[in-house]
């Protein structure tokens, strides 16, 4: 158990340092845009050779895809509802969907992370540095662009911090819970991570890195999707 915490508590700080670097300094938009841009990049790699490679192999495509369908489906009306409440308080959101995708990846990311250690799988460091390659430029974008939308630093913080406390707790979750789950389980909570990521990527990160950075974003993407799969490969 207490190696569920450890690593749960490092695979979650990446978000609420990433918050803090936002607050501590103003990114310029180029600078902004280029790491959501790497950021993105990163968590391509981490769909394609983490989460739906070892979904493949836990259980094969079935319970994957039908996570995939059920994160895409949960990210699509959590995203309405922010967009719905948030035009009702006149209050763009900006940066809301990118906390609310790390909330959707981080928790069944990490109750799999917790079930796997519960199974007496090593923890690569490899794949420690994945995912602050990927969680990092997500909490700094979205922490940035709240702040910009007009929330107070105090909340932003707090924001963050919520969400990395829960995905902390659902390493620890998924260790309780490792014996009465199966392959099935985690093929399927890693297809709802993929799911999810996907539609933030494409509906939020990507467009809002692209309006920013302009023509670096793609270079940005490339060389984050690059460093990404290799630590990923490596582990």
């Amino acid at each position: 158990m207490g190696g569920a915490i450890l690593w749960g508590v490092v695979a979650a700080s990446p978000l609420i340092i990433g918050a803090a670097l936002a607050l501590l300094r103003t990114w310029p938009p180029r600078w902004l845009g280029i790491v959501l841009g790497f950021g993105a990049g990163a968590l391509m790699a981490s769909i394609a050779f983490e989460l739906w490679e070892e979904g493949l192999d836990l259980a094969g495509p079935i319970p994957l895809v039908i996570g995939v369908a059920a994160g895409a489906l949960a990210y699509f009306l959590a995203d309405r509802l922010l967009d719905a409440r948030a035009a009702k308080s006149k209050d763009h959101g900006a940066g809301a969907p990118l906390a609310l995708g790390a909330l959707l990846d981080g928790i069944p990311e990490q109750l799999v992370l917790g079930i796997g250690l519960a199974s007496g799988e090593p923890v690569s460091i490899a794949l420690v540095v994945a995912i602050v390659v990927s969680n990092l430029p997500e909490s700094i974008g979205s922490a940035a662009d709240l702040l910009k939308g007009g929330m107070a630093k105090s909340r932003v913080l707090l924001l963050w911090a919520g969400i990395s406390v829960i995905c902390a707790l659902a390493t620890v979750a998924g260790f309780g819970l490792a014996s009465a789950t199966g392959d099935e389980f985690r093929a399927g909570a890693s297809g709802f991570a993929a799911g999810a990521l996907l539609v933030m990527l494409v509906d939020s990160m990507v467009p809002d890195a692209q309006e920013k950075a302009k023509q670096v974003t793609g270079l940005a993407t490339v060389l984050g999707f690059a460093l990404a799969a290799g630590l990923s490969l490596a582990s």
